[in-house]
């Protein structure tokens, strides 16, 4: 039986994510083992981030600074914005390092079901980053959920008369994936997305 301490602890991280009780105490065990290196490393880190997080005002990305990182960084390309639903979708698509542009997290996805309309994500925003100028291109990197979709067309609509490149993601095959592994609703985007060979 452990203190009360080390249960909430295990209670905390079994709320993460992915972490179940039993991995959570788990986790707390190897802390424990490991403490002068990995707990003391975990207790710093998040004494470092407690207080400083902060969301991005031009992009909605979370950081430490603000404007973020990806804002200031003078190496991105200004002229190409990449709009996403959440700030994980952001850092999936960073980490991937193949966009070399900047970022607009809209902090969710249109849903007429859960009552979220433009007003209640950062589109306002994104119309005034757009209409400034200085961009080329307008990538919308919404999920291939019924709701993403829906937001990029609504986005798409808003944006169409300005004299910018609009794209969407493609979707359909995973690489690597079978077909008869895959939902009819992959296989049917998958064949309307089809290009030629060569």
């Amino acid at each position: 039986m452990a203190s009360q301490e080390i249960e909430a602890l295990a209670n905390a991280l079994a709320r993460l994510p992915g972490l179940g009780p039993r991995s959570a105490r788990r986790a707390v065990l190897w802390l424990i083992k490991r403490r002068e290196t990995g707990l003391t490393q975990l207790v710093n880190a998040l004494n470092a981030v407690q207080g400083r997080l902060v969301e991005c005002d031009t992009c909605g990305n979370v950081d430490t600074t603000n404007p973020c990182g990806v804002c200031t960084d003078p190496r991105r390309d200004s002229r190409a914005l990449c709009v996403v639903e959440d700030v994980a979708d952001l850092w999936a698509l960073d980490r991937a390092r193949l966009f070399t542009g900047r970022y607009h997290v809209l902090g969710g996805r249109l849903s007429a079901l859960e009552g979220i309309g433009p007003e209640d994500l950062a589109i306002g925003k994104l119309l005034l980053r757009v209409e400034a100028g200085g961009i080329d291109e307008v990538v919308l990197a919404m999920n291939a959920t019924l709701e993403g979709q829906t937001t990029a067309h609504y986005i798409a609509e808003r944006i169409e008369t300005l004299p910018l490149r609009v794209t969407q993601l493609a979707h359909g095959l995973p690489v690597g994936g079978e077909l008869d592994y895959l939902d009819e609703g992959t296989l049917a985007q998958a064949l309307r997305a089809r290009r030629p060979v060569g």
